[in-house]
């Protein structure tokens, strides 16, 4: 404490009366909000999210007219709205979006972080990616094309990956002289996708729009007087705010240890759901013995700053009474003591294979990550494929799976292991799969079979 207060009187007034301005700014931030932008190649996801950081003032007149002479260069005329997000060599030349780009948006209720997902079949593994990072989601297509099969796909993943909150952007109006029927005709087809995956097209809000042209981008528009429902950027504050999963148990996987001077171990990571008190019974799950490690919570601290109490979303340094170094390591779980994860024996995960060079049988085994965790695991069973546009069972016990299929599988950690199943926990369910330095597949644990395991007492002194 007295080395802190050394420093801070080296510190010029007026900076620390910045710092405390600047301190109280962030604790009052709007929540954020994580927001995808997916849909068919060619369907106008770029320029929608350009015209609309454009619109909203977010990109300077001056870097549009370097973006306008960059599209006219590589002979892309009408792409400078797109060029705001495709920032790639490749992406401008090709003119389709490659790999994930991030913006932020401040909106009347949020901080938006805007995610452009690319479209092109090439680079679905990056859309799912972005769909995995998403607290809602954009579905934009072309007025004139409709429903293509990415578009279902999309949908598909999206309802894979936990993304709930969902609207559809009907895209290049103007290419369809803003005509209401049009509207209603892909508005009609769209439903009917939205039902195949199990999403009622009542929840979902369509939104007419010509992104290039920017009508109900920011601003409304006077050549589709018909349509009563809101603008895009509307849209993103009828979103509903994150919710923080507090009513869950708490789940704190370790992201590092350390060990402190005058503290002792102090493992680091963020809460995913529920709540840390001090004074709390915890267990760390699986620990080094496979058997877990039951401690209780000493001290809490963030930002430099002791708390009685941090929250799902909170990134959080602890000491934990009875728990040494030697017991936990990265991608350990801690848990509510009264009600523990389980480390299990095998669970049942739907997957879909997004860039997997050859095919997927059964005995293959790479490598797992899932939460802060990075293990081993074998499929043991290929219970069935599903089809990715409709969510059917396409075939029962295929001999394989390759890229663009979802299937059901049947998997055993090679090591120990603690997930969730969507149902009781989708913080603690979501994976994805990697071999060789790449993301092979992703998917959910959607049925499990648990570990038997005594706890290894560390009582609290």
């Amino acid at each position: 404490m007295q080395q802190r207060t050394k420093v801070e009187s080296f510190l010029n007034p007026v900076f620390v009366k910045y710092l405390s301005k600047f301190i109280i700014k962030m604790a009052q931030a709007k929540p954020n909000i994580n927001v995808v932008f997916v849909g068919h190649v060619d369907h106008g996801k770029s320029t929608t999210v350009g015209r609309l950081l454009y619109d909203s003032g977010m990109v300077p007149e001056q870097e549009l007219q370097k973006l306008k002479e960059e599209a006219q260069k590589h002979g892309k005329v009408g792409f400078e709205f797109a060029f705001v997000m495709d920032r790639f060599k490749e992406e401008r030349e090709r003119g389709v979006t490659i790999d994930l780009a991030y913006k932020k948006l401040v909106t009347q209720k949020f901080q938006v972080t805007i995610i452009d997902a690319p479209g092109h079949k090439d680079f679905v593994k990056n859309m799912i990616t972005g769909a995995s990072q998403a607290d809602a989601a954009f579905l934009v297509v072309a007025c004139q094309h409709g429903v293509m099969p990415q578009t279902k796909e999309h949908l598909w993943l999206l309802r894979t990956m936990g993304v709930e909150q969902i609207a559809v952007i009907v895209n290049q109006m103007d290419t369809v002289n803003f005509d209401e029927a049009k509207f209603n005709k892909v508005k009609e087809d769209v439903s009917a996708v939205l039902k195949a995956v199990g999403i009622k097209p009542e929840t979902v809000t369509f939104i007419a729009a010509s992104g290039f042209h920017g009508d109900n981008v920011v601003k409304k528009s006077a050549k589709m007087p018909w349509y009563k429902g809101p603008t895009i950027s509307e849209q993103l504050d009828l979103f509903k705010e994150p919710h923080k999963p507090v009513e869950l148990p708490l789940r704190m996987p370790l992201q590092d240890v350390y060990e402190i001077t005058g503290i002792g171990t102090v493992p680091v990571g963020k809460i995913e759901t529920g709540k840390m008190k001090v004074g709390q019974k915890v267990i760390i799950l699986p620990g080094r013995s496979g058997r877990g490690v039951e401690g209780e919570i000493k001290t809490i601290e963030m930002h430099h700053e002791a708390m009685q109490e941090a929250i799902a979303g909170d990134n959080v340094g602890v000491n934990i009474r009875g728990v040494g170094k030697k017991d936990i390591a990265r991608g350990d779980i801690v848990c509510d003591a009264a009600k523990p994860a389980k480390v299990v024996e095998e669970f049942t995960g739907q997957v879909a294979v997004i860039n997997h060079p050859t095919v997927i049988a059964k005995g293959y085994t790479p490598v797992f990550h899932i939460h802060t965790a990075q293990v081993p695991c074998q499929f043991i069973e290929l219970v069935k494929k599903l089809d990715p546009k409709t969510g059917q069972v396409a075939q029962e016990h295929p001999d394989f799976i390759k890229n663009g299929d979802v299937a059901i599988v049947k998997i055993k950690p090679i090591g120990n292991l603690v997930i969730e199943t969507q149902k009781e926990n989708p913080h603690m369910a979501r994976f994805a799969i990697r071999d060789a330095g790449a993301t092979v597949a992703a998917g959910i644990c959607i049925d499990l079979v648990e570990k038997k395991l005594g706890a290894e007492k560390k009582g609290a002194k």
